[in-house]
């Protein structure tokens, strides 16, 4: 069984809060997470159609059943459930009294807006990432380019475009399942249920298209008109479709980061995929040779460097402060760190050999910040870690 980073979170925020939510996309491993955590709780799943009957007819019949603390496993399926959740808690007082589960981020997020605002601690789980699947601590994201990491070792070496083509969702690994033939059925899954549950979509086919085109456009900056044109939907829908993709877990909007340089700044955020199997798959790549000479592998690469991060801060009970930094004349930077005052920026490059320039939208940026000697990183394809130019140069191997 692969350790979640999240468990000590997630046990640690049910010690302070009555309610604790756990969302995430479908097959992140939720389920197990909470039962592991939680093994004497009571547990039910709302997916099952009776427990679910059960909850809609007679919400507080179906919360009077379990005499101790209890998993309710996708809990935004009975929403009739969260006005009595609300009674019991404040009547009650109890820490990690409610574990609540959901992959469907929106709708579970409404319901507890609406009835336990305060008394809910709200947490995220992402597909593994690469330091769950390597057994080892997560990253010090407060360090990334003031020092750099020990040298990777070699034992078992995975081959960097086998992890990218294998994404990080649970039972690809647990199982040892061919990732393209398990992502079909899990995307098909999607498609059929989430899809016309939460959208009422009628035309599925064209909502397949608006996810590739999605994946086509990924490490992109967004334009949405061009997208909705070339899907053949308006404007609207197109916003509304990709509401849903982020609400899913499935894609994140990276925002500009507006530094006041006195430069005319990019206002559209940029889109990534949150693993990088599925992004794979929509791209229609079929190997991880194919992987290798595509014309997207730099946006995958890219997508994956990003969602590490994000799963860091996810997986910490933190929400990510991170963006990405982009002027009218082009020069950008693919990653800025917040850390309190500190702006720590990232270059994120699939090039197994280290070129110098890299470096260039690094050195700008610093220049126009006034922080010439200011932490800053690049992460890359290669396997050694090192200083250049002041800037911590970092394999992807140490990306964790």
């Amino acid at each position: 069984m692969i350790t979640r980073h999240l468990e000590a979170t997630l046990k640690k925020a049910a010690r302070q809060y009555p309610v604790v939510s756990l969302t995430g996309p479908r097959q992140s491993g939720k389920t197990t997470l909470v039962r592991m955590a939680f093994g004497k709780h009571e547990y039910v799943s709302l997916e099952n159609p009776e427990q679910r009957a059960f909850a809609h007819e007679d919400p507080k019949g179906f919360l009077g059943q379990f005499s101790g603390k209890v998993i309710l496993d996708e809990a935004q399926r009975a929403p009739d459930l969260f006005s009595y959740i609300q009674g019991i808690v404040d009547e009650h007082q109890s820490a990690g009294q409610f574990i609540l589960t959901g992959s469907q981020n929106f709708l579970l997020l409404h319901q507890i807006s609406q009835t336990l605002a305060g008394r809910c601690s709200m947490l995220h789980l992402l597909p593994f990432s690469r330091t769950e699947l390597a057994g080892k601590s997560m990253m010090d994201v407060s360090k990334i380019g003031s020092s750099v990491p020990g040298k990777p070792s070699k034992a078992g070496r995975e081959d960097l475009f086998d992890m990218l083509f294998k994404g990080g969702y649970p039972r690809i690994h647990d199982k040892h399942l061919a990732p393209q033939d398990w992502l079909r059925n899990y995307y098909q899954a999607y498609i059929e249920r989430d899809v016309r549950e939460l959208l009422n979509v009628g035309d599925i086919e064209t909502f397949g298209r608006f996810v590739r085109l999605c994946a086509g456009r990924c490490s992109q900056l967004l334009n949405l008109s061009s997208l909705a044109g070339d899907c053949g939907i308006s404007h609207r829908t197109a916003q509304r479709w990709l509401g849903v993709l982020e609400a899913s877990f499935l894609i994140t909007l990276l925002r500009p980061h507006h530094g006041n340089f006195n430069k005319r700044l990019v206002k559209s955020p940029k889109l990534y995929f949150l693993d990088t199997g599925l992004l794979c798959y929509l791209l229609r790549i079929r190997s991880p040779e194919d992987l290798r000479l595509h014309a997207s592998r730099g946006a995958v690469f890219e997508s994956w460097a990003i969602s590490e991060i994000i799963k860091n801060y996810y997986h910490r009970g933190l929400e990510p402060d991170v963006y990405f930094w982009r002027d009218s004349a082009g020069h950008e930077v693919d990653l800025v760190i917040e850390q309190g005052k500190t702006l720590i920026p990232v270059e994120i490059k699939s090039g197994e050999t280290f070129a110098s320039d890299f470096l260039k939208g690094l050195d700008y940026w610093r220049g126009l910040a006034g922080q010439e000697n200011a932490p800053a990183a690049v992460v890359y394809g290669g396997d050694t870690s090192y200083f250049r130019k002041d800037v911590a140069v970092m394999s992807w191997r140490n990306w964790e």
